[in-house]
């Protein structure tokens, strides 16, 4: 396993208190995952505070999922625990879920639905006031870009839009707390320039956990890294740590991760 870097640590987190304590909102302490003999994740531990765009790296069977799952409540964890907004999950489930956004990778949608038609249920199932809903429901379609699919069958659109209508789900509820699992997969250029400038406004006063395989990406609108490999973290620092390029952070992260080469 690669050795773990954290020489930067320290320096973001003055620099994003800024003479004030912020509140950790995304908070992962100790978690592990165990499947009998086999370790998902061990002893994962690492807290985002509000107005932060981090980036959630790692190969292909590295643990990301997994932890997001169990950050979000949707996976119980062997050991350890989840708090969204100082709110333990696995013990305060909906006080979370009513701050939380999550969009997890392949996420589920009802194909016989319209974006309207569940956006709508969706609404409706988080017990959304009527006008709010309404006014919510105009802002994802505009954000996401879904005015014409807005009357499809979810089944027939693509894979992009299917995406863009996964992400108008996260945001409908306008949470305070938003954890991305590879939320541009499937979208073209134009779109996933979009999203990269929406997630940018977002971290603004929100709190961001963004999985992705895209190094650019990263480069783009992460202020921090938390990079994780064979189910253990190996890196958590500023993103500039990592490198000053997407070349750069390619080599880095081939570094970091060479136990899975």
């Amino acid at each position: 396993m690669a050795e773990y870097v954290s020489t930067s640590v320290s320096d973001a987190n003055q620099a994003e208190d800024a003479g004030t304590q912020q509140q950790a909102m995304i908070e992962a302490v100790g978690l592990s995952k165990f499947y009998g003999q086999f370790a998902a994740t061990r002893n994962v531990s690492f807290s985002v505070p509000r107005g932060q765009v981090c980036g959630f790296l790692g190969p292909n069977g590295a643990g990301k999922s997994t932890t997001m799952k169990m950050l979000t409540g949707f996976l119980a964890p062997s050991e350890g625990r989840s708090l969204i907004g100082g709110f333990d999950v696995s013990y305060q489930r909906l006080q979370a879920a009513e701050i939380l956004g999550y969009l997890p990778e392949n996420g589920p949608l009802y194909a016989e639905m319209t974006p309207r038609s569940f956006l709508n249920y969706v609404g409706r199932t988080r017990l959304m006031p009527a006008d709010v809903l309404t006014e919510r429901m105009e802002y994802v379609r505009s954000t996401c870009m879904l005015s014409d699919v807005w009357e499809k069958a979810i089944g027939k659109l693509s894979r992009g839009y299917r995406q863009r209508v996964g992400m108008a789900q996260a945001l409908l509820h306008d949470p305070d707390v938003l954890i991305l699992d590879e939320p541009t997969s499937g979208l073209d250029p134009n779109q996933v320039h979009g999203v990269r400038e929406l997630i940018t406004t977002l971290g603004e006063t929100k709190t961001v956990l963004l999985s992705t395989h895209i190094l650019q990406e990263v480069h783009a609108v992460c202020d921090r890294v938390v990079l994780i490999n064979d189910g253990a973290i190996v890196f958590d620092g500023a993103t500039s740590e990592l490198g000053t390029d997407g070349s750069a952070m390619e080599e880095r992260f081939r570094d970091l991760t060479s136990s899975n080469s």
